[in-house]
């Protein structure tokens, strides 16, 4: 039996009135899970995007300086600015300069499914590509490397990674630390309490209030709530780094159309200077909303990836 009709239709090869009346009932489910036919069969995201004249941009409420919320909650921040350019490439590429665009803001937790299901188009935030993560979304060549560190403390009398056996740690829900920190106390045997905070802002205060030891994050997320603290003396890195991520705008998987208008955005602002002046902006000056200042100059890692874009995974 196959299912050759979307909207209503009860067009079935070798079936009956009656089933078709079972797929109707069937289908109406799939709508209020989310899984709807104008999902299924809408074809590819340039496709939806030119059929709609709209498209949605994922963000982060405080995934600083990637995406985050100014002083009057405006979504603002690196990726942000990266996905300003493709927004103006879509607009030439598809010709549409009234492009309606959405700002919808994600959480580690669902980034990833509101991509999968259509909701999102492209999420502008500080995701780690991954070979798991390749296998549910796509990602553009790399923005950003980083090293994933612990921060703790400067009073806390904590100096490396050792110091935290059996202590209460804290990382971020759907966070690439969550499987880090399990994988790191397993190996050395830490004991640790390993507890999960809803969002970085969330796990900078239990780290902050004394509920945690210390935080596991990529390290330019942990530096920015460093700079971003009260009294940023307070905090610091442990010695300890663990592996290289690096950074790209998620977009839907196997969509290489949409992924090549993204990555040829990304590339050209590289090739151009365009690229190097945005991250200036962010990482080496003062941003909102209180003018921190993260003091975190260009990379080896990130000058080889401008020099080369690629969305190759780091071994």
């Amino acid at each position: 039996m196959v299912l050759s009709a979307c909207k209503g239709q009860s067009v079935f090869k070798n079936g009956s009135f009656e089933v078709a009346k079972m797929w109707k009932k069937l289908l109406a489910g799939a709508v209020l899970t989310g899984l709807s036919c104008s999902l299924a069969f809408a074809g590819s995201t340039l496709d939806q995007i030119k059929s709609s004249k709209q498209l949605t941009i994922g963000y982060r409420e405080s995934s600083v300086p990637f995406s985050y919320l100014d002083g009057n909650q405006k979504p603002v921040g690196f990726s942000m600015d990266l996905c300003a350019q493709v927004v103006d490439k879509l607009k030439q590429s598809l010709n549409a300069p009234q492009l309606t665009v959405k700002y919808l803001p994600v959480t580690s937790a669902n980034r990833i499914p509101l991509i999968q299901n259509g909701t999102v188009n492209i999420e502008c935030g500080g995701t780690a590509n991954s070979l798991e993560r390749q296998k549910q979304v796509g990602f553009s060549v790399a923005t950003f490397v980083s090293h994933t560190k612990w921060l703790t403390k400067t009073d806390s009398g904590i100096n490396n990674a050792k110091d935290l056996k059996g202590k209460t740690v804290v990382v971020t829900q759907g966070s690439n630390a969550v499987q880090f920190a399990k994988e790191i106390n397993e190996k050395d045997g830490l004991g640790l309490n390993i507890v999960q905070a809803h969002d970085h802002a969330e796990s900078m205060l239990m780290l902050q209030s004394g509920r945690a030891a210390a935080f596991m994050e990529d390290d330019i997320l942990l530096a920015a709530k460093k700079a971003d603290a009260s009294n940023p003396n307070q905090f610091k890195f442990l010695p300890d780094s663990y592996n290289t991520l690096a950074y790209g705008l998620m977009v839907p998987k196997d969509d290489p159309e949409f992924k090549a208008l993204v990555d040829k955005t990304l590339s050209d602002m590289m090739a151009s200077g365009q690229f190097t002046q945005v991250y200036k902006k962010w990482f080496e000056n003062p941003i909102p909303p209180r003018n921190a200042n993260l003091n975190f100059p260009l990379t080896q890692d990130l000058k080889d990836r401008i020099a080369h874009p690629s969305d190759k995974v780091p071994s």
